[in-house]
């Protein structure tokens, strides 16, 4: 392992210095994101048997938190629909735009884009098995993340407070013309009736009994009705509701961005180098190994002739030839 490190320690140093350039260049251009947080209460009256129901109440807390209504009321408090950080979803392209798919630029159109932004930025979570909620929002502004998690917060607690007594003042609302209207009716059917009356007889006597009874009797049932109301309204203002929220610790915008963390990006850079460093000199040492075992199996320079068998006659003149340059010399003197 230590020689494979010394063989290809300039490789290693090489990619880790190129993932550092990334990481560094990357911390550079990239938009940091600050995230401010806030701790809701939410307290029921009611008692629980099991932890289940309790757990089930609470997620339906942070439903709500984290509904279209909450996100759609901060929108329109905030002008957040002309922010151009939560209005990046209006925008199709030229492409859709010459195809025709973007669709007119309207303010209801704006708030609807504003919403898929808004809801992917903001979290919601439960802080273990209590009523404590965690809620956080991501911006690229600090003191925007705090403006408008601090809106979310107020439009809940407002929404819970106003939700159950809107829906009663409503009906009773509707309840009470519709009674107003029965009374007024039956009396004007009865003015008609005593201005157009003709000669006294059985029949005119008895319709006009019937005509003040549903007089009478209208004007009664809108009385009680009021009555009924006004001890609805007193038993309500002396009854707690069945749910509290409360807010913990309000957002403040935040000291430091959440994302990016330089130590982490930095940290990945270098290990991403080293990781790929080390890929590179595996490859390069299998490469040799398969370079270096072809050649040994291979044909040399040298051997690279081809002998081809010769035909007999010639076969037998090459024998004579080696045979006679083989044979030794006698050296004979004279005298």
């Amino acid at each position: 392992m230590l020689a494979f490190i010394r063989r290809h320690l300039l490789i290693m140093l090489l990619t880790c210095l190129a993932g550092l350039g990334i990481a560094i260049l990357y911390l550079i251009i990239v938009v940091p994101t600050f995230t401010a947080k806030a701790q809701l209460l939410v307290n029921s009256k009611l008692t629980f048997a099991d932890a289940a129901a309790l757990s089930t109440v609470v997620e339906s807390q942070i439903a709500i938190i984290k509904s279209e209504s909450i996100a759609n009321a901060v929108i329109e408090k905030l002008g957040l629909a002309q922010d151009p950080e939560f209005a990046t979803g209006q925008g199709s392209g030229m492409i859709s735009g010459l195809l025709g798919w973007s669709k007119p630029k309207t303010e209801a159109n704006a708030a609807r884009y504003a919403v898929e932004p808004f809801e992917r930025k903001l979290s919601v979570k439960r802080v273990g098995p209590t009523y404590l909620v965690d809620i956080t929002f991501d911006s690229r502004n600090p003191d925007r993340a705090a403006q408008i998690l601090n809106a979310v917060v107020e439009k809940y607690i407002t929404h819970q407070m106003d939700k159950t007594s809107l829906q009663d003042e409503k009906w009773a609302a509707d309840r009470l013309n519709e009674l107003s209207t029965q009374a007024l009716a039956a009396e004007t059917a009865l003015k008609e009736y005593d201005r157009n009356k003709t000669k006294d007889t059985a029949d005119s006597a008895d319709t006009r009994d019937r005509l003040a009874a549903a007089v009478e009797s209208s004007k009664n049932a809108y009385d009680n009705f009021r009555h009924v109301l006004r001890k609805a309204e007193a038993a309500q203002q002396q009854t707690p509701p069945v749910f509290e929220a409360s807010l913990v610790t309000g957002a403040s915008p935040p000291l430091r961005a959440s994302w990016p963390k330089a130590r982490i990006v930095l940290g990945v850079a270098i290990v991403a180098g080293l990781l790929l460093g080390l890929a590179i000199g595996i490859v390069r040492d299998l490469s040799g190994r398969i370079r270096t075992s072809g050649q040994k199996i291979g044909p040399s320079a040298e051997d690279g002739r081809i002998e081809r068998p010769l035909p007999n006659g010639i076969r037998r003149d090459h024998q004579l030839e080696a045979s006679a340059e083989a044979k030794p010399v006698r050296l004979t003197s004279s005298g």
